[in-house]
């Protein structure tokens, strides 16, 4: 994914929101779809309202078609806040 660049052999991706509310809402959000999806996502909140996030599948041990999935639904949350 072009908007998900390839580090350390995960797909990283900083975002910026509003403010920490929102910021927290945003991982509120990712956290019940990755629930459903049972592929959990490394998650860091920093600077109050920027939120980075790693995805690999860790029972394979490298990027899978499941982060690809997750990555766009990760967009799609980001979009509609």
């Amino acid at each position: 994914m072009k908007n998900w660049p390839e580090e350390n052999g995960q797909l990283v991706k900083e975002f910026e929101l509003k403010d920490f509310l929102r910021s927290v809402e945003f991982i509120n959000r990712i956290a019940t779809v990755a629930e459903e999806m049972d592929h959990h996502p490394d998650l860091f909140l920093h600077s109050y309202k920027k939120v980075k996030i790693s995805l690999m599948t860790h029972s394979e041990g490298m990027i899978t078609e499941l982060d690809h999935e997750l990555a766009e639904k990760i967009d799609s949350i980001y979009n509609s806040l």
